[in-house]
């Protein structure tokens, strides 16, 4: 198993939330809320107002989201709906565990324990330039204070 920090769309109470617990396309066991150690730029952009985590570390929030234990075929779906490498890149983050749910053995306590954990994250390094100068948001939520709701891909 895998750990993946979704920060998006695919949280629960999101739109693509049916995704992570869609049985067929792999499995993935919720574990608990973190939020980058770093700080990033968390954006929404794009005519289906797509939230972007940009890598860009040392700027902006740091960013809040959940953390999963995904298996390989659920994350071989992720890299496949994230459009993975092109439009986001999959790589390793420090994630601070912020509330842990997770149980598992001993190295899982362990590590919630400890209070923060690598985790494969969906940033992007390839956006238009001035995407950087968007608003940075510290989380995101579709029907947010920002006005700026997703557009579901099936739209």
């Amino acid at each position: 198993m895998a750990r993946v920090f979704v920060y998006g769309t695919l949280k629960k109470g999101q739109p693509n939330y049916k995704h992570m617990i869609n049985t067929a396309k792999g499995l993935a066991k919720f574990q608990g809320w973190g939020r980058t150690v770093e700080k990033y730029p968390l954006v929404i952009a794009g005519k289906y107002n797509i939230p972007y985590m940009l890598n860009i570390p040392g700027t902006g929030h740091h960013v809040a989201g959940e953390i999963y234990s995904v298996d390989d075929q659920m994350l071989q779906f992720l890299d496949e709906f994230e459009g993975c490498p092109d439009m986001y890149q999959r790589t390793l983050m420090r994630i601070e565990v912020v509330e842990w749910e997770g149980k598992g053995g001993v190295g899982e306590a362990r590590a919630a324990a400890e209070g923060v954990i690598e985790c494969f994250v969906y940033s992007t390094t390839t956006y238009p330039p001035e995407w950087v100068g968007l608003p940075y948001h510290d989380s995101y939520d579709s029907s947010g204070k920002h006005g700026l709701s997703y557009v579901l891909r099936e739209s």
